[in-house]
């Protein structure tokens, strides 16, 4: 696993799967191993729930496979704190759990209630551009 912890929220794993761009590359640093993704149970649940909005039109197999590659790459964590903060999208709370759990040194989001807090529990919160800027791995 890399050195670097990340957690990335579900809509980056989202377009990661979906997309290229800056959330694809990051994921695949992920599945190189130059970064260690940390994600848990209650996230890979809402991946899950996502992953089979319509809008998005995966078939089943592209859905089986992505979240078998999560499952192989990431370090998996169980949350305990039970984290209140974002009172507009109790969703996001589980990402800062998850993180928290994992010891993740960023969070990675577009996600505006996160990107507000900039950082949580010694967590940096940034956007995936911010991140890649900021490790500088080729």
């Amino acid at each position: 696993m890399g050195q670097t912890k990340l957690t990335l929220d579900t809509n980056n794993l989202i377009s990661a799967l979906g997309w290229k761009g800056k959330p694809h590359d990051i994921f695949a640093k992920c599945v190189s191993g130059e970064l260690e993704l940390i994600t848990s149970p209650k996230q890979l649940e809402e991946l899950q729930r996502v992953l089979d909005y319509p809008k998005f039109n995966f078939t089943s197999e592209q859905k089986e496979r992505f979240l078998n590659l999560i499952l192989e790459i990431a370090t998996i964590v169980e949350t305990h704190d039970i984290v209140k903060t974002i009172k507009e999208d109790p969703d996001d709370n589980v990402i800062l759990e998850t993180a928290l759990a994992g010891n993740a040194k960023y969070i990675v989001t577009g996600d505006s209630h996160l990107l507000q807090l900039k950082e949580y529990g010694g967590i940096k919160i940034v956007t995936p551009n911010d991140f890649l800027n900021e490790i500088k791995i080729n």
